[in-house]
C-alpha cells in the first residue's frame, strides 16, 4: 500500500509492482495533485552537496534514464543539462570548490569550467557580465504530471498496480504491533503488508497516525511561467537549465524568510519557467505580487531578452522541508510495516526514481544499492503532536 500518487509514490509503486508485489496506491485528491504538480521537473546532480544526498542523485539520475527508455518518450524527459553561473570571481572559486569535492567523491568528471568567454556557446541570450561557470551535462528535465501518470499507468497495464484516488486515508491498521494497512473515510479498511508514506509535505501529519514524529514542514515556491517562445535565428533563448550560484546557498538554507535566486529553464512547448523562491509561511497559498515581481527582476538580469517576454501565469506549490535537509526513506523501527518515502524538499522530483528504487528494494528485503542509514525515519527525536 503507497499513500501518495505524486511522482515519488508514482515511482514507488512502479518499480514495486516490478519486483512482483501486489501494490495498491492512494491518495486524497488527483495524480500529481500535489507538490509533484507545482515543481519544475528538475533531475539534477550540480546542486548536490557531497555525501548521501550526492550518491542518491547519482543512482536517480541512471534510473531516470533508464525509464524513459522503458517506457518511452512520454513524460518529456530532456538531458539538456544544467549551466551554472558566477557573477564573480570569488563566486567562480566557490563553484569549482564545489565541482572540486563532488568529484572527490563520486562519479562526476563530466563537468565543465566555463569561462566568461566561452558562456555565449553554451547559452548566447545570456547577460554578457557574468565571470564564468559550471556546466553539469547530467543534469536533466521531465514533466512532473505526466512522469507520475505514465509511471503509475505502467504499473497498472503491467502488474495490475490499483489507484483508488479521491479516498483519504484516515488512519493506520495494527496488528500484533505492527502496520497492516490503512482506514480510509470513503473506502473502508484496506489491508496491506506494508504502508509507503509517500504524502510529501504532508508526512509529518501521515507519520503521525503511527505515532511517529517526522519533522516535515511546507516551504512555499512560486513559479512564473511566460508565453510560448520561438526559437530566434534557429536557437531556442534557453537551451539548459540555468541558474546563478546564489541558488545553491538557497537550497541548503535553514531560513524560514524569503530567498530567491534566478532558475530559468525552457521547455518543450516553448513556455520558460521562471524561479525560484523559498519561505516557510505554512500552507498559505496567497500569490505574492513583490516575490513574483522579484523573480522577474532576477530572471531579466538572467537573460535580457525577457523583458519582452509576457509571464501568462504563476503558480506556487510546498517543498516538503526537513531540517538537515535530507529526505527520509526506508522502513521505521518505530512502526513495524510503515516505510517513509517523503522529505525531499525541492529535491523530490529528481530523487524520486532513487527513492522509488529503494523503497522496493526495502520492501522485498533486497539489499539496498546504496546506504540508507543516512536516510532513517527515526533520525529525528521528538514526539508527534
Amino acid at each position: 500500500m503507497i499513500v501518495g500518487a505524486g511522482v515519488i509514490g508514482a515511482v514507488c509503486a512502479y518499480y514495486a509492482a516490478q519486483a512482483g508485489l501486489a501494490v495498491t496506491v492512494v491518495d486524497r485528491g488527483p495524480v500529481a495533485g500535489g507538490t509533484s504538480g507545482a515543481g519544475e521537473g528538475n533531475i539534477l546532480i550540480s546542486d548536490r552537496a557531497p555525501g548521501p544526498e550526492l550518491c542518491l542523485a547519482q543512482l536517480s539520475i541512471r534510473l531516470w534514464r533508464e525509464l524513459a527508455t522503458e517506457l518511452g518518450d512520454v513524460f518529456e524527459y530532456e538531458a539538456k543539462g544544467g549551466l551554472v553561473v558566477a557573477g564573480t570571481d570569488a563566486a567562480l572559486d566557490g563553484l569549482r570548490d564545489f565541482a572540486a569535492r563532488q568529484r572527490a567523491a563520486g562519479d562526476v568528471d563530466a563537468v565543465e569550467v566555463v569561462g566568461p568567454a566561452g558562456l555565449a556557446s553554451y547559452e548566447p541570450y545570456l547577460a554578457p557580465d557574468f565571470a564564468g561557470g559550471m556546466f553539469y551535462p547530467q543534469d536533466a528535465q521531465v514533466q512532473p504530471m505526466l512522469a507520475a501518470a505514465h509511471l503509475l499507468r505502467a504499473a497498472r497495464e503491467r502488474h495490475g498496480t490499483r489507484l483508488l484516488t479521491g479516498v483519504t486515508v484516515t488512519g493506520l491498521l495494527t496488528s500484533g504491533g505492527r502496520i497492516t494497512g490503512v482506514r480510509t473515510g470513503t473506502d473502508g479498511e484496506i489491508s496491506a503488508g506494508a504502508v509507503v508514506n509517500a504524502t510529501g509535505t504532508w508526512g509529518g501529519d501521515t507519520a503521525r497516525l503511527a505515532g511517529v514524529h517526522l519533522p516535515i514542514e511546507p516551504r512555499r515556491g512560486f513559479i512564473l511561467v511566460t508565453e510560448p517562445l520561438a526559437a530566434r535565428a534557429g536557437v531556442p533563448l534557453i537551451r539548459h537549465k540555468v541558474y546563478t550560484a546564489q541558488y545553491m546557498s538557497n537550497v541548503v538554507s535553514d531560513e524560514a524568510g524569503l530567498e530567491s535566486s534566478a532558475v530559468v529553464e525552457g521547455t518543450r512547448a516553448g513556455t520558460v519557467l521562471i524561479g525560484a523562491s523559498r519561505e516557510r509561511v505554512g500552507f498559505d497559498r496567497t500569490i505574492s505580487l513583490p516575490v513574483l515581481r522579484r523573480l522577474a527582476r532576477q530572471a531579466i538580469a538572467l537573460f535580457p531578452a525577457l523583458a519582452e517576454v509576457t509571464a501568462i501565469r504563476a503558480y506556487c506549490g510546498f517543498r516538503p522541508y526537513s531540517p538537515d535537509h535530507l529526505p527520509i526513506i526506508g522502513a521505521d523501527p518505530r512502526a513495524p510495516g510503515l516505510l517513509h518515502a517523503c522529505g525531499h524538499e525541492g529535491g523530490g522530483i529528481g530523487l524520486a526514481a532513487a527513492t522509488g528504487y529503494l523503497i522496493a528494494q526495502s520492501l522485498t528485503g533486497a539489499s539496498p544499492d546504496i546506504d540508507l542509514v543516512p536516510f532513517r525515519p527515526d533520525r529525528f527525536t521528538g514526539t508527534p503532536t
